[in-house]
């Protein structure tokens, strides 16, 4: 195994000195003349500008950033060995967990560099595979990327929806499975939308038609639920479900297994939602709303025996199973399968004729099989702690197939015999690295109001604790999303260079249910930051690094969290990476999805939630003069999930407050692509390369 060797520099070598005595000349970026009111207060917004993501004047600050960041960036001695490095350990093969419908099985495996994960099929797990679709052929720069494919349940066609460039925005296909042949329908405008399969069709969610030019920056409203009939013209699909008194909410279609009903989920946020249902069979049939208001979640795993089977949190904030009677649906009918307990239960499935349950743990996966009477059976156990990935089969199957990784465990594929509760290795894929040198520990640390929050961390074995070892640190901490320990390829590079990496496991995040969430939403959020910051002095005073050699790193929300952290605590951090960050929160509701984010967040159309917002936000709490990190932002043109002109704004006013600074403020801006699904390989590799880079240059660290 090639491995490249960490030096810390005792004795700065002159291109180091001379790279960071000359300072970086950032360009000029104009001031507008814009101030909001808000209850009283004025808030100048000067670069308002950097919005118009269609305008030339802000391609041409993107070029002039870029420009000034790549030079920067190649100036770096060793940028060339980490990105060779990166791009062995990433020459592998991989391989998604299968999946049966319509009587064939389905996998998506990458080999080696490959851009984009390729379909393929089998008609028995000891046929040869063969390939149904290669996103890697969509485009000549892989960066139009295949983000979901669900089969008819009668086997005969498949329906397929791409993305292009990183956007939210797809586009539906259907393949003809018994030719190959792709059929000339073609969906568009389509956004958070599931494929449900009901006859000969599906049902759908889409958006209206977009003005061009405004499609990646524009408020979503209007979401609508309609029905696609196998060779029809789309333009002629039923309009199934849609609900103009709330334009802001958003549908997804669901049909049960026997086909016998359809589902809508209603969303007003990213939390909570409202269930309508219909009988299929009868065609004078109208919507039953099964629940109201957005207080709870609901998800329905199937329809078994007259009885809805339903993964939920009402009046039970770690979750629970229930089962409710078709015929009556009132709330007094429902009935408890696996009743709520101290562990979150994550989700569930139906496979086998059994319950397959899987619980959160202190952030690990622990997962239990139980009858349909809801009578525990057996555990699945797992090599190390860890987190199992979907599990994919039916109520009717005997073999499910699952994969389990964690930090030093690449994602394996099982096999399981739901009758013999046995798990047998499917695929493993073979990394040149060698993970037997690597620990995983997990640590209890305490927060600024006493709160006892989980941490994993990861290193070489034998590490010695000089508060001298490069450190990265990462969170997120928001939208009731867990952190559990996972595998990333690109993270092998940094470990393997003696570096420490941390996952904090923050108050916003699902790891121990709604009150857990709800501590580290709206006025709440500043929690979240108290125990990143928290995390963060754990591992200096543990002597794992120090401020000098510590860096922090987070995406989207996480982002946010970066860009607040760095303001409130610039002493701890050497380096800051906010990834696609949401940086202006006083704006955040006014683009494409972002109004969803009100539940998280609040709204700076609320006079006390403006408040709490104005105090955190990053762009809004930089200061003049003040010794920050060295800062990579990084964002993408695509990205219509966290509009660029949040990074935009943010990095210009970095730059300004301090233009004398020693340590850089400086973005990436990847074209052709957005908020990170669907990032081909080759992208991937350079932004990490990048990152990694920028890292160890500002921590003081030359790569031999």
């Amino acid at each position: 195994m090639k491995k490249i060797t960490v030096v810390l520099i005792a004795f700065i070598p002159m291109l180091f000195i001379a790279c960071n005595s000359n300072r970086v000349k950032y360009p000029e970026t104009k001031k507008v003349d814009v101030v909001d009111n808000y209850f009283g207060t004025q808030v100048a917004d000067p670069y308002r500008w950097l919005e118009d993501d269609k305008s030339p004047e802000v391609a041409e600050w993107v070029k002039a950033q870029n420009e000034v960041t790549f030079n920067y960036l190649n100036q770096i001695p060793f940028r060339s060995k980490i990105k060779n490095r990166l791009t062995e350990i990433w020459n592998y093969t991989s391989m998604g967990t299968p999946f049966k419908e319509g009587g064939r099985y389905y996998f998506f495996k990458k080999d080696g560099l490959q851009n984009q994960s390729v379909l393929y099929t089998m008609e028995t797990l000891t046929s040869e595979p063969k390939v149904i679709l290669d996103p890697n052929t969509f485009s000549e720069d892989g960066t139009v990327a295949l983000s979901a494919v669900v089969a008819s349940r009668d086997g005969k066609y498949l329906a397929y929806s791409t993305n292009d460039g990183g956007s939210d925005w797809q586009k539906i296909s259907i393949l003809d499975l018994a030719t190959g042949q792709k059929l000339a329908d073609e969906i568009k405008w389509v956004k958070f939308s599931s494929i449900a399969w009901y006859k000969n069709g599906f049902f759908y969610s889409r958006y209206d038609a977009q003005k061009e030019g405004s499609e990646l920056s524009n408020i979503n409203q209007n979401h609508k639920v309609y029905y696609h009939k196998i060779g029809e013209n789309p333009d002629n699909d039923e309009l199934v479900f849609s609900n103009k008194q709330f334009p802001l909410r958003s549908y997804s279609a669901q049909t049960t297994d026997d086909e016998k009903y359809l589902i809508i989920y209603e969303t007003e946020s990213t939390y909570g939602n409202s269930i309508y249902i219909r009988n299929l069979a009868d065609k004078r049939a109208d919507f039953s709303q099964l629940t109201t208001g957005f207080e709870f979640e609901y998800n329905i795993l199937d329809h078994i025996d007259d009885h809805l089977i339903v993964h939920t949190n009402y009046k039970a904030p770690k979750y629970k199973l229930i089962k409710i009677n078709i015929n009556t649906l009132e709330v007094g009918n429902w009935k408890d399968l696996l009743p709520e307990r101290k562990d979150v239960l994550s989700s569930c499935a139906l496979i086998g004729g059994k319950i397959v349950a899987n619980y959160v743990v202190d952030a690990r996966s622990k997962v239990e099989v139980y009858n349909l009477d809801g009578e525990k059976l057996s555990d699945i156990e797992f090599p190390t702690l860890g987190t199992m990935g979907g599990i994919s089969g039916s109520l009717n199957d005997s073999i499910a197939f699952y994969n389990f990784s964690s930090f030093t465990v690449p994602s394996v594929v099982y096999k399981y015999n739901i009758a013999k509760n046995q798990s047998t290795e499917f695929f493993k894929p073979e990394i040149n690295f060698n993970f037997d040198d690597y620990e995983t520990k997990q640590v209890f640390y305490t927060s600024k109001d006493g709160t006892q929050v989980p941490m994993f961390i990861v290193h070489k074995k034998g590490l010695e604790l000089n508060g001298n070892n490069p450190t990265l640190l990462y969170g997120y901490g928001g939208f009731n999303i867990n952190l559990m320990p996972n595998f990333s390829t690109s993270r092998l590079f940094w470990l393997e260079n003696g570096g420490v990496y941390a996952m904090a496991n923050l108050r916003g995040g699902g790891e121990y249910g709604e009150n857990w969430y709800r501590a580290g939403t709206k006025l709440n959020k500043q929690n979240v930051f108290d125990d990143f910051i928290a995390a963060a002095e754990y591992l200096i005073k543990e002597k794992y690094t120090s401020p000098k050699k510590l860096a922090i790193q987070g995406g989207s929300n996480g982002g946010l969290l970066i860009g607040a952290v760095t303001n409130q605590r610039p002493d701890l951090f050497k380096v800051a990476i906010p990834q696609v960050g949401v940086m202006d929160m006083l704006r955040f509701h006014k683009f494409t999805i972002g109004w969803s984010w009100i539940n998280d967040y609040g709204s700076s159309e609320d006079s006390i939630q403006f408040l709490n917002l104005h105090r955190y936000s990053p762009l809004h709490t930089i200061q003049s003069g003040v010794k920050y990190p060295a800062i990579l932002v990084t964002t993408a043109d695509h990205d219509d999930r966290v509009v660029p002109a949040h990074s935009f704004k943010y990095v210009a006013t970095m730059q300004e407050k301090n233009k004398r600074a020693k340590n850089p403020a400086i973005i990436r801006i990847q074209t052709r692509a957005g908020h990170g699904a669907g990032t081909p390989t080759s992208l991937m590799i350079e932004e990490y390369t990048d990152i990694y880079s920028f890292t160890l240059f500002n921590m003081g660290i030359d790569i031999k």
